[in-house]
């Protein structure tokens, strides 16, 4: 088996068939399997892809998860236990990764990836650029591309922030052993994996949109303020630094110190505009600054 294609769902009922459409519609002059983890979601989500695998029954792989195994982190249930036995069950040399909300938009994605790996050996994983939408698809937000759009990337790279996709990206299954514990606790899970793997090897950027990512009130990321989404991060490089080689350490650091400065700046940005909105402002301004004009 080449390909791998891991798709995680909950709750998409609204999203998940043109999902699974983008992947049917591939082309390729290899096999892959679909492996579709569902967590028991309530709105129909389960009933659609019931009936893809009888539609498909050998492309198709449904595992069909009870909330009980549900991963609780900070209090909040998480797709971590799906996501993380999606992987464990991929039979493939190669792994893509697909939202149950998000689609891919080229039949020649995973031809074009496998082909990359293929020809470079050397290269953990590979992703391309993506179509950034609201929703309902009323809006289109813009094309989401790496830093300096370069060909090839490090773990180096990666750590200053994660720029991949979930659902551009494809690596090599065994890269390493098994998850670390803290991987059950780490806030987000595709930056980890993503540093997890670029520990053994390159990332390779193939230019071109091949997917699309929604942005919604119910995505994990997209709806985060961005002194969680800062907060979170500093969470990732805790965890994840104990799985790094030592010489990272001073990197992780500055990037943890770069975080909390983001964070103070957001903060004092909020509290001007607070204070903007109540009017003190402007009550300084006219009160003080006649009596002490800035130079």
């Amino acid at each position: 088996m080449k390909v791998s294609v891991c798709i995680t769902t909950y709750n998409h009922g609204n999203y998940i068939s043109q999902a699974l459409e983008s992947v049917l519609i591939q082309k390729t002059d290899f096999d892959f399997e679909i492996i579709i983890g569902e967590d028991d979601s309530n709105d129909g989500t389960r009933e659609i892809v019931k009936k893809y695998k009888e539609q498909y029954p050998y492309k198709v792989r449904l595992f069909l998860n009870d909330r009980k195994n549900v991963i609780y982190i900070n209090g909040r249930p998480t797709g971590r236990w799906n996501f993380m036995n999606n992987l464990r069950n991929a039979r493939g040399d190669y792994i893509a990764l697909l939202d149950g909300d998000d689609y891919w938009t080229s039949p020649d994605k995973l031809q074009k990836q496998a082909d990359f790996l293929d020809s470079h050996p050397d290269y953990a994983m590979c992703f391309h650029d993506v179509r950034v939408i609201l929703e309902d698809e009323s809006q289109f937000i813009g094309i989401a591309m790496p830093p300096g759009q370069k060909k090839t990337y490090t773990l180096e790279h990666l750590l200053k922030g994660n720029f991949m996709h979930t659902c551009s990206v494809m690596f090599r299954r065994g890269l390493f052993n098994e998850f670390p514990e803290w991987f059950h606790l780490a806030p987000l899970a595709d930056w980890p994996l993503h540093l997890l793997n670029a520990q053994h090897g390159d990332i390779g950027y193939i230019t071109g949109v091949m997917g699309t990512y929604r942005v919604h009130s119910g995505g994990i990321w997209s709806s985060e303020k961005r002194i969680q989404q800062l907060k979170k991060a500093i969470e990732v490089y805790r965890f994840v630094s104990a799985s790094l080689p030592p010489r990272y350490s001073g990197m992780v650091k500055r990037r943890i110190v770069v975080c909390r400065l983001q964070m103070m700046e957001k903060r004092i940005g909020l509290f001007l505009k607070i204070l903007r909105l109540n009017g003190i402002v402007d009550l300084y301004r006219r009160v003080f600054y006649p009596l002490c004009p800035p130079e």
